[in-house]
């Protein structure tokens, strides 16, 4: 379902996908997000009225760099999802300055590095545990809506949403639209943060430019390593989400039962 909101470009429900059963995902229930903190009071209003839970995925330095506004009514739960900074992912100051270095590497390199990130949400102990709490509050479940952010809702809470879709049964193809959608919602300020990172530059170039914006987008590369880790360590992506996120035949009824219509 689309949501219309004056500062909050890459905030979407997910509600109205259809699964290959035949059934859609309820309206309402849903929403993945990038940051909130530059949420107008219109954007707050609409969110108080809407939204009961917001999960933020953020490290502890973004959110004292960038804390989510206070929504009445709205509860918070921090869930970090990296235990470490990664550049392109996490956007602290530190990891921007990280990021912008790395800019002027092979866009290769930037595309296996943001890959390694992917990979890792299915493979460190540390991201499937944060993910198995994640998937632990949709179980609990809200009267309305459950919001999950992280700083541009590419990465961190692209993947979750990835997790949330395939749980209920969403096709690959709906699912890599529904991750790749993110590049249109976030044009404008990619664009920004690459002309900021090349203004920085002694010698910019195309390859640096490349690379910048390989960090920043979202890539079906990226997707796919995670699916392909997934493989690796638990057979497949069904197999991770029974295995390393605990949800067996009985969870993933219920959320069926919570989130279909």
């Amino acid at each position: 379902m689309e949501l219309t909101f004056e500062k909050l470009n890459n905030t979407r429900d997910l509600g109205g996908m259809e699964t290959v059963s035949g059934r859609r995902i309820r309206s309402g229930r849903l929403i993945r997000s990038g940051r909130l903190f530059p949420a107008s009071d219109a954007d707050k209003a609409f969110l108080s009225r809407t939204v009961d839970l917001v999960v933020d995925f953020r490290s502890a330095q973004e959110l004292k760099e960038g804390p989510d506004p206070e929504i009445p009514g709205v509860e918070e739960c921090h869930i970090p999802i990296l235990d470490d900074r990664r550049a392109g992912v996490s956007r602290e100051e530190e990891s921007d300055r990280e990021a912008m270095m790395l800019a002027f590497e092979d866009p290769d390199a930037a595309l296996g590095a943001m890959s390694r990130v992917y990979r890792d949400f299915v493979a460190s102990d540390f991201s499937v545990s944060q993910y198995r709490r994640f998937v632990q509050l949709l179980l609990a479940g809200r009267e309305k809506a459950i919001l999950w952010h992280c700083t541009a809702g590419k990465d961190r809470a692209g993947f979750a949403a990835v997790i949330v879709e395939e749980l209920l049964g969403v096709d690959r193809g709906r699912i890599m639209a529904d991750y790749l959608l993110t590049n249109e919602r976030l044009r404008e300020e990619v664009e920004g943060l690459t002309q900021e990172i090349l203004r920085h530059s002694k010698n910019p170039s195309e390859k640096s430019e490349r690379a910048t914006r390989l960090f920043f987008s979202a890539q079906e590369a990226y997707l796919r390593a995670a699916y392909e880790a997934a493989d690796e360590r638990y057979g497949s992506f069904d197999g991770f989400l029974e295995q390393g996120l605990g949800v067996g035949p009985a969870d993933r009824q219920r959320l069926l039962d919570m989130y279909l219509e």
